[in-house]
């Protein structure tokens, strides 16, 4: 079909720009071009919906001036494909495309996801209580979640002097406040994006402001804010959820922070951010970030522009940055010199003499019908030596040692791997034994 022909001749467009590494305005104006001809192609109902078959290049057009984070291939075809950056935009397609307008879930990669059409701030506070325990049950130290609305920037935006059309560029400069100072965050907007001075110095004034609720407060009084729409809207919500997260006890680390901007153009409303805090020394008055580990928000607007009637389902979700934790937890173990436990075996059936297979299987099965965790060596007469030594390797706790001596006793010595200690225990009270040394404190 012609018009086929013509999406894959604009797609080809788009993938040449990307490559010659042209103006983002360009590009954006020609992928715009191109999802326009996709919808006209397949929509029977009504303009600028997404064709859902799999797969499309749907990830165009959510991340701001983050999509030179998507990586572009073609299929067969020669259409325009990504690889999958994030889970929220999947996440989205997946409601629109199965019809479904409410659903909690968590993906066993690192998401979480609240989708519905709620009282407002109920689901915002509980995802952020949910990345409080996270970062508390992981013992990572000192975390701080910073809080901003999408709203509230682009009120505060507006009333500072920028540009409808560049709120999001403007928008992608605040996001790099937690790396480069004011100054230079300023320069980039004046001197590379065009902004007047005048408009930055304003901008400066909020965005370098942080704190809770008396913060929240002093912005609805705020003369030019709170003639804003869109910014008393958010500092209403944001007021709610202040309230909520103190009906949770965790604001203690929470922070309203007019510089979080997340540069993703899909959120609509609260966003959030959790950051590792670390103390560089005894004159530093306030702990640095020494990173991000999770991070989220609200996107009311997302599902709707996969659904072909475009039916809007409110969402809120948060990302856990996995990778960034387990680096985290592997520096701090290494710097511990802390053995790694790579099992959760909590006992190993082992034996002191030959010709003992039988009775190793026989005390393993009675500790695995216990529910104990046990594990034995796969030889016939493995050395005593080697099975304590399979124990120190893998960080199993306890072994449980079978002798002829012990077999006529009654008994079973039972030997703690991490001080060598050894004691005789009655075979019938082995298990409540086991069970009371591996406990958890």
């Amino acid at each position: 079909m012609a018009e086929e022909a013509a999406v894959r001749a604009q797609g080809e467009v788009v993938r040449r720009l990307k490559q010659d590494k042209a103006d983002p305005d360009e590009i954006a104006k020609e992928v715009a071009k191109l999802l326009e001809m996709k919808a006209q192609l397949g929509a029977d109902e009504g303009k600028h919906k997404f064709v859902l078959k799999t797969p499309k290049e749907t990830l165009t057009g959510k991340y701001g001036e983050d999509s030179k984070l998507i990586y572009d291939l073609k299929d067969q075809g020669g259409e325009l494909l990504s690889l999958r950056y994030d889970l929220t935009v999947p996440f989205a397609r997946y409601l629109a495309m199965n019809k479904i307008a409410n659903i909690k879930r968590y993906h066993i990669a690192k998401d979480f996801d609240i989708a519905g059409q709620f009282d407002p701030m109920i689901p915002d506070a509980e995802c952020l209580k949910i990345v409080h325990e996270i970062l508390s049950d992981l013992q990572l130290g000192d975390f701080l979640i910073k809080v901003n609305d999408r709203r509230i920037l682009d009120g505060m935006f507006a009333v500072c002097g920028v540009p409808d059309s560049k709120f999001r560029t403007i928008c992608s400069s605040v996001d790099k406040l937690d790396k480069m100072p004011w100054e230079e965050v300023r320069s980039e907007m004046v001197g590379e994006k065009g902004l007047s001075p005048e408009a930055a110095d304003r901008i400066g004034e909020y965005v370098q402001l942080h704190g809770g609720l008396d913060l929240i407060e002093r912005l609805l009084q705020d003369a030019k804010l709170s003639q804003n729409k869109l910014a008393k809207e958010g500092l209403g919500d944001m007021k709610l959820l202040f309230e909520y997260l103190t009906l949770f006890g965790i604001t203690g680390k929470i922070s309203f922070d007019l510089s979080l901007a997340r540069g993703l153009d899909y959120y609509t409303g609260v966003i959030f951010e959790a950051v590792l805090l670390q103390q560089e020394n005894d004159h530093v008055e306030e702990p640095v970030s020494v990173g991000s580990v999770a991070g989220g928000g609200r996107y009311d607007g997302l599902v709707g522009m996969f659904d072909p009637k475009g039916r809007k389902v409110p969402c809120v979700g948060v990302s856990i940055g996995i990778e960034r934790i387990f680096s985290i937890l592997e520096q701090r173990v290494e710097a511990s010199e802390e053995k790694i436990r790579t099992t959760e075996t909590q006992v190993l059936v082992a034996s002191a003499q030959k010709k003992l297979l039988e009775e190793r299987l026989k005390l393993i099965s009675e500790l695995w019908d216990a529910g104990i965790k046990a594990e034995v060596l796969y030889k016939k007469n493995p050395k005593l030596l080697n099975q304590l030594q399979y124990c120190e390797d893998t960080g199993i706790p306890l072994v449980a040692i079978v002798g002829e001596q012990e077999l006529k006793d009654g008994v079973v010595k039972l030997r703690v791997v991490a001080t060598r200690e050894e004691v005789n225990v009655r075979r019938e009270n082995l298990v409540e034994e086991i069970r009371m040394r591996t406990r958890r404190p």
